[in-house]
């Protein structure tokens, strides 16, 4: 199967695709096999919402769930396996892909619980518990950017474990979460780990900061309505401009000699949520190298019939279009919008919407549980 001219020139053009979907029917039907043979699909990420919408949304997880339940599992011992099974069967499709590219694509994301977003130790312990449990040195193991998730990555990182840092809104942040990560590979280093083997992700999360920032435009008016759909793009550049700095540094410098690999920017959300903008406006923009690309299949679908790679930008461009960002940010700052605000609350409703999807799951798992009387 060839694979789409749309697609190989994003493969090509330094940004490697992930699907932002899992589903047991994607596993079982071949559909994920698919999507790797003809759209340049290298790997996949996953998040509550996803799970839970896989699992309400079809009858493909009922006989595994009766099973569970029968062997003596609670509600959150049945999700725990269902997640972990369909994570690790994932794994197991790209497992080939991962060797070939040495571990840089071929990765699967799993995300600790919600719950424990805003408690270190309890995040630590899961992402143990869930890179043991899928078994496949092909796992990635989700870390919300949270300031209580900032040490669980040193952490995790430290142990070898590789990890894809999520919710991340603000450079500011990022730049917090570059520190965890090479802290991460330093401790690493001292225990005497194989730092080749370590790969990390940031995932910064696109469509949520133009919905938020054009609201707040849209109530001041006036010329600030110039700004509109210019937001969030702009925060993409200006943290790939992060990721050329940091990552050309001597310090980053003198840990690539022991075999460490960067930490790619991840542009997660880029599925558009305002119908005015280009349905590909968020993987046109940032076809940045290197990056991943996490895509909902919609979007995925509409790069590949009508979607642009020709902006490539490089870490050699990656300044300019920092200092274009930062002119932007201060024509937002005199519009009126509190940017700090807006960051700190889009991780805090990141957090909220997957701690609510968890507990949409929890309902759904347990709503199937056998009637004693049955």
């Amino acid at each position: 199967m060839a694979q789409n001219p749309n697609t190989q020139a994003l493969s090509d053009a330094g940004v490697s695709i992930w699907l932002d979907d899992l589903s047991r029917h994607r596993l079982t039907s071949g559909g994920l096999k698919d999507l790797i043979a003809s759209k340049n699909v290298v790997g996949v990420t996953t998040n509550p919402s996803i799970f839970q919408g896989a699992i309400s949304g079809s009858k493909d997880y009922d006989d595994a769930i009766a099973g569970l339940y029968a062997d003596g599992r609670d509600v959150d011992g049945i999700i725990e396996a269902l997640t972990t099974d369909d994570v690790r069967d994932a794994c197991d499709v790209f497992m080939d892909l991962y060797r070939s590219t040495q571990g840089y694509d071929g990765r699967v994301s799993i995300e600790v619980d919600p719950r424990h977003a805003n408690d270190t130790d309890a995040t630590i312990e899961q992402a143990q518990r869930l890179y043991d449990l899928v078994d496949r040195e092909n796992v990635m193991i989700k870390i919300p950017a949270t300031l209580e998730g900032l040490p669980a990555i040193t952490e995790v990182i430290s142990r070898g474990i590789s990890v894809n840092v999520t919710l991340i809104f603000s450079v500011a942040r990022y730049e917090e979460v570059i520190e965890a990560y090479l802290e991460g590979l330093e401790k690493a280093a001292e225990a005497g780990r194989d730092l080749a083997t370590i790969h990390s992700v940031a995932s910064f999360f696109i469509s949520r900061v133009d919905t938020e920032i054009d609201k707040r435009l849209e109530e001041i008016g006036g010329d600030a309505l110039e700004l509109l759909g210019k937001a969030a793009v702009a925060n993409g550049r200006a943290a790939f401009g992060l990721y050329a700095r940091e990552f050309s540094s001597e310090r980053f410098g003198a840990l690539k000699e022991k075999g460490a690999n960067v930490q790619r920017p991840l542009w997660a959300s880029t599925g558009v949520k305002n119908e005015d903008y280009s349905d590909t406006l968020y993987v046109d923009e940032l076809v940045t190298d290197p990056a991943v690309n996490t895509m909902p299949e919609k979007t995925l679908d509409a790069f590949a019939d009508h979607g642009d790679a020709s902006g490539r930008l490089t870490v050699a461009s990656a300044a300019d279009e920092e200092e274009k960002a930062e002119e932007l940010f201060d024509r937002l700052a005199e519009a009126g919008i509190d940017l700090a605000d807006v960051f700190a609350q889009l991780e805090s409703e990141g957090v909220s919407k997957f701690v609510d999807a968890w507990g949409e799951l929890l309902d759904t798992v347990g709503s199937a549980r056998p009637s004693e009387n049955a």
